[in-house]
């Protein structure tokens, strides 16, 4: 259950906290009080779209922090798939921050993912908007609500459609890739035949165009590095008087000289003849690259042609290097040798389409099956349900129409609920028949008859009261309670009728300080409340006679609970 909701500011919220009870709370206030921005917070705390515009003029940032409670064994399973922590007592504390630049989202203090908090609001409570009642006249929707009647069985066998549909699809296309290859002919044959014969006869070897682009670009430099190399010779060989080799043979002989006269001269004179020996070495070395640096004409119209093949190549392969040519090579070859026996390729590949289009159509044939049967059980028991709600006549009935020849991940089903106001009347498409009020009822009868098979124990919805009002009020009013004696219900509503079975009521308004609007809400009771239920019958000022009604209505209500229990 919501245990609380801390918002703040967030549009016209400076601050405010709602420690919400069990049963049923009620949210009332004024149109324009800022009811559609408390249910907004809800939203953005459970992963909604953020927009800056949200945060409150002035402020930094704006801060949503809801609390609950894990009340069940599927809900504790479900958060340890998410791989989410609780807090201590299964508290699961949901925290988002919004700033201009950025939106953070928190669970138990660690950052999750927006996909992560999504998938953590279908455990911890629903949300019933009165854009929901549309979407209940969807087929797609229609089916969600029998299949989520269903239960685990549905769920387990609808996890395994979505694999056999995926399987089906791949090899549908494969089947479907054949069928081009074969209206294609030998074109494609004869294509893939040159492309492996030209890459073949390259004979191309691994590493071989980076080696050629080395020496391409030593001999188109070949000339400037003859002139520094020569000259770098000169300075250090034999050849001219003023070179290193000159001066060190020089200076060697005249270290013999002093050494014949102080033999403590000789290590040095042994030094420099090591030197003068390195030198020559060094020398010799560098005249044997001089002579490698002779530059070949034949050899660089050989290392040219080489690199314009394999360029060549490369962009004709759209490659970036020899091992993705030789890579789209090996796919050409495997292609050749599957279209050398295309008849038995093309044979395998439709045995593996019908494969697993039966497969398909055998986990289709059991969720048809158990829609079915689920059907005629939810319609029976939607209309009981929809009785206690002024359907007084109507009848219900959920057509399953299975279709062969359309496989979707959810299977080959079109669901619709039919339904039939008066006795006589035939049956006709919920979108045919029902109206906003008349939605409104339909859709609580399905959330009262799905609350105990979802696990979830906090539900919230807005405006549920939309197009009703006298005795079907009272008798939403009821549902709405009775609800209530197993789950958590935070309801907003405009309808006195609804908010007198409320056990926790808070009132939503706006006031005005230091110059800036703002939102607060607080809890009533007692006269306060009398008051709020006066307000809402719709008097324009609140008389001891309009406080009276209020009571009676408090006390109707309240004899109502003790009846339903």
């Amino acid at each position: 259950m919501l245990l609380s909701l801390h918002v703040k500011n967030l549009a016209l919220i400076d601050e405010a906290e709602i420690e919400f009870t069990k049963g049923l709370n009620i949210l009332s206030g004024e149109t324009g009080a800022g009811k559609s921005i408390l249910l907004g917070s809800i939203n953005l705390a459970l992963g909604a779209k953020a927009d800056k515009d949200c945060i409150r003029s002035g402020a930094e940032q704006a801060v949503i922090e809801m609390v609950f409670q894990l009340e069940n064994d599927a809900q504790h399973r479900r958060m340890k798939e998410l791989e989410l922590l609780t807090e201590d007592d299964d508290i699961v504390i949901v925290q988002r921050r919004i700033s201009e630049k950025r939106s953070v989202c928190k669970v138990c203090g660690e950052t999750v993912t927006a996909k992560q908090l999504a998938q953590l609001a279908e455990v911890l409570l629903h949300i019933h908007g009165q854009r929901d009642n549309q979407l209940l006249l969807h087929e797609k929707e229609q089916r969600a609500y029998l299949d989520g009647y269903a239960g685990e069985k549905m769920q387990q066998l609808q996890q395994r459609m979505r694999e056999a549909y995926h399987t089906y699809c791949t090899c549908r296309d494969e089947e479907l890739a054949v069928r081009e290859q074969e209206h294609a002919g030998g074109r494609e044959i004869a294509l893939a035949q040159f492309e492996v014969s030209e890459i073949e006869q390259a004979a191309l070897v691994q590493g071989e165009d980076e080696e050629l682009e080395r020496r391409y670009h030593k001999m188109m430099n070949g000339r400037r590095i003859m002139e520094h190399v020569q000259r770098a010779y000169g300075m250090t060989g034999d050849g001219e008087q003023q070179s290193a080799g000159m001066l060190i043979g020089a200076a060697a002989m005249e270290l013999r000289s002093a050494a014949s006269l102080d033999g403590e001269a000789a290590d040095l004179q042994e030094q420099l003849v090591n030197i003068d020996a390195l030198l020559n070495d060094f020398n010799r070395d560098l005249s044997a690259y001089i002579s490698d640096m002779e530059f070949d004409e034949r050899e660089f119209h050989e290392v040219e042609t080489r690199l314009d093949l394999i360029n060549h190549l490369k962009s004709k392969y759209h490659a970036d290097s020899i091992a993705q040519i030789q890579a789209y090579l090996e796919k050409q070859q495997a292609y050749l040798e599957q279209m050398s026996d295309f008849d038995a390729y093309k044979q395998r590949v439709r045995d593996k389409l019908v494969q697993s289009e039966n497969a398909l159509r055998a986990l289709c044939e059991e969720a048809s099956a158990l829609r079915t049967k689920t059907a005629e059980q939810l319609a029976e028991d939607l209309g009981a349900a929809l009785q206690d709600l002024n359907f007084l006549k109507a009848g219900v009935r959920i057509d399953v129409t299975p279709d062969e020849t359309h496989y979707t991940a959810d299977g080959y089903d079109s669901v619709t609920f039919m339904l039939s106001l008066n006795p006589g009347e035939p049956y006709k498409p919920l979108s045919a028949v029902a109206s906003g009020g008349e939605l409104s009822r339909i859709m609580l009868a399905l959330k009262t008859l799905k609350a105990d098979k979802d696990g979830i124990d906090a539900m919230i919805f807005d405006e549920i009261d939309a197009g009703i009002s006298g005795k079907t009020a009272w008798l939403v009013s009821e549902k709405l309670g009775l609800l209530a004696k197993n789950s958590q219900v935070i309801c907003i509503t405009h309808l006195p009728q609804i908010a007198a079975m409320a056990d926790t009521h808070f009132v939503i308004e706006k006031e005005t300080k230091e110059g800036r609007t703002a939102t607060k809400i607080y809890p009533v009771e007692d006269r306060t409340l009398l008051e709020e239920l006066a307000r809402m019958l719709g008097g324009d000022q609140i008389t001891e006679a309009a406080l009276q009604n209020a009571a009676e209505m408090k006390r109707m209500a309240q004899e109502v609970k003790l009846r339903k229990e």
